[in-house]
């Protein structure tokens, strides 16, 4: 939650004493190094992880906060300098122009309370149209950019039993600028979500980086689910 390194992390817990008795050590007692995080990591993985963040989306759904009628799709860079260099190489050996780095973070948000329903890292030449299989919901309107306007996103949806709200290309037979600053102004609030995480990759592979980006989605949420339910006690 609060974006730090494994050594950061380390450092915070010797030197703060609110974050010491947060995760439950006393004072006095030796809190752990760097390489334990790495090493919890691994034992929790990336598919239990997965399991854990279904079961809180459940729970939020089961008390009304998610409902998946409205929502909102898109994707938001995310930045490895390892992946970087190597894929440059590799590029320039086999003769390419272009080449990809580093991976995209594809998310789904439900647009009742904005909470994160579905996350999927993927590596950075998969479009975000080929990326929307794996995070597009099976209901309702799907709030989209010009990314998501293709014939395989639009098929995807209708498969799905949703009904596309993706902004259309200039060129693009229907398009309608009034129409499309509506759906623009209803996505707006819900861009939050990306400006609040972090765009660099911690760690090297797909796996790995689909670990982070469950655990950003499940800080945020944790952080939303906090300020709606400090929402609901000044209402009542």
């Amino acid at each position: 939650m609060k974006d730090v390194s494994d050594r950061e992390l380390e450092r915070f817990l010797q030197e703060n004493n609110a974050g010491k008795l947060f995760c439950g050590f006393s004072l006095l007692e030796k809190t752990p190094d760097y390489s334990y995080f790495s090493v919890l990591r691994s034992k929790i993985g990336t598919k239990r992880l997965a399991h854990l963040f279904r079961e809180v989306n459940r729970q939020l759904k089961t008390r009304g906060l998610i409902a998946n009628f409205f929502t909102f799709v898109d994707a938001s860079s995310i930045i490895s300098k390892v992946n970087l260099w190597n894929d440059r190489d590799k590029a320039i050996e086999k003769g390419l122009e272009k080449f990809w780095y580093g991976y995209k973070r594809n998310v789904f948000v439900c647009m009742k309370f904005g909470f994160i329903s579905k996350v999927a890292v993927l590596p950075a030449n998969i479009t975000d149209s080929q990326a929307l299989k794996h995070i597009c919901p099976n209901q309702g309107l799907v709030f989209a950019d010009k990314g998501y306007c293709d014939k395989s996103a639009q098929s995807i949806i209708r498969k799905n039993q949703c009904v596309s709200k993706a902004i259309l290309k200039n060129n693009m037979k229907g398009k309608d600028l009034l129409k499309d600053a509506k759906i623009s102004k209803m996505r707006m609030p819900f861009e939050r979500v990306f400006s609040k995480q972090n765009k660099r990759a911690r760690y090297k592979g797909v796996e790995k980086n689909q670990f982070q980006g469950f655990m950003q989605a499940l800080a945020f949420n944790f952080k939303r689910l906090i300020v709606i339910n400090d929402k609901k006690e000044l209402v009542t």
